[in-house]
């Protein structure tokens, strides 16, 4: 039998909200114009928790609709009330399963663009295939690929957070609003961590050092980076460099000799900058396979860290992930709520957990009434 999830809604009057923003800051939400619904595109309840933190932040209730697996695995979805002529809003956060969530995303939009729906904007914190954007060896943009998907699909707009690469945002042929999770993560290190002052911020890696810098500088702390082993690097593979292969015999040109590049080879890991008696705050933008963070957290430790926190936007946590950090030496992973992580966090106790909603639940308000969004990018850099 198909699985049906059904969701609720109410209509949108006008209403008034302070909304409590990140650092203390407080802003009324005028919610004066009508005519906007809010759809989960999930199909399981555990990923619409965020749908629905929104929406109650909002002041509306989930649009109804059905989205439901075929006996065949084929995603279908039902809309149970007229968008006609109404700026719709797609939350779509991402579970283990990932490509039955970009075709629930896929065909819901579809169907508003086919129930004459005026503007289909989606909000999917987490961008799917994000580590996909660059072209290597033999391979495919696949980013790329699903941004025009999208767009084939209806989509006028996509709001989203802390993509891989913030170039990403070329791919689309409609506006991108790449949300920053960075606010909410400083304020969990100065509120939770004690004697946060006495904290480094760590890179695991040269390509993370430009967000660990920004951490650094706002927080006024120092900075180490960590090269060598520990971490497998994306540059490994980049850019289709190793395509064709280096030596090629040709006829005719037998004597043609290309000069050979080195093999790489990685050093043993070393910390760049001094962690000894302080506590190590190791920021990235996306957690999956925790093996290379557990490398880190022991080089840490071996070199006098004497408390280790993970923080990343993106909590994938796949595969053995909760049984790893357990049993690390990591002492805290925190996270946002941008992907549903809620059984790991059964299986780990270190894992923690920082609600965006609300900087969603802005966005949404204020694409809808036509407002600035250069308010939700205050102090925000090119290198953030």
């Amino acid at each position: 039998m198909p699985i049906r999830r059904f969701g609720a809604h109410r209509s949108l009057v006008s209403s008034s909200k302070t909304l409590q923003l990140s650092y203390g800051f407080t802003k009324k939400m005028n919610i004066s114009r009508s005519g906007y619904r809010v759809f989960s595109a999930n199909s399981t309840p555990a990923s619409t928790e965020l749908a629905k933190k929104i929406t109650e932040r909002l002041g509306v209730e989930l649009g109804k609709s059905v989205v439901f697996q075929e006996s065949n695995s084929e995603t279908k979805v039902d809309l149970k009330e007229s968008v006609r002529g109404q700026d719709v809003f797609i939350i779509q956060t991402i579970p283990r399963d990932v490509n039955t969530a970009i075709m629930e995303l896929l065909v819901m939009t579809y169907a508003l663009k086919s129930a004459c729906a005026r503007n289909i904007i989606g909000v999917v914190p987490y961008f799917p295939y994000s580590k996909q954007c660059k072209l290597r060896k033999r391979g495919s943009v696949v980013c790329k690929l699903l941004a025009s998907m999208l767009a084939k699909a209806g989509a006028s707009h996509v709001i989203t957070m802390d993509l891989h690469q913030k170039e990403i945002q070329g791919f689309f042929s409609f506006p991108v609003d790449n949300l920053r999770a960075s606010p909410f993560l400083i304020q969990y290190i100065q509120e939770e961590i004690p004697d946060y002052r006495n904290a480094v911020i760590v890179a695991k890696s040269p390509s993370a050092a430009k967000r660990a810098q920004s951490f650094a500088e706002r927080l006024r702390l120092g900075l180490a980076v960590m090269h060598g082993d520990a971490h497998h690097s994306e540059s490994d593979m980049t850019d289709g460099r190793n395509s064709p292969p280096s030596t090629r015999t040709t006829a005719g040109h037998t004597g043609l000799e290309l000069p050979l590049m080195m093999a790489k080879e990685k050093p043993p890991i070393s910390v760049v900058g001094d962690v000894g008696g302080r506590i190590a705050i190791v920021v990235d933008d996306i957690i999956d396979d925790v093996e290379d963070f557990v490398a880190a957290a022991e080089a840490l430790k071996e070199r006098g860290a004497y408390k280790i926190y993970i923080m990343a936007t993106h909590g994938l946590l796949s595969a053995e992930a909760p049984r790893l950090i357990e049993e690390s030496a990591i002492d805290e992973v925190v996270v946002t709520n941008t992907v549903p992580h809620e059984v790991q966090k059964l299986q780990c106790s270190k894992i923690k957990t920082v609600d965006v909603s609300m900087i969603l639940a802005e966005a949404i308000r204020r694409i809808h009434n036509g407002e600035s969004m250069s308010y939700l990018f205050r102090n925000i850099t090119v290198d953030d």
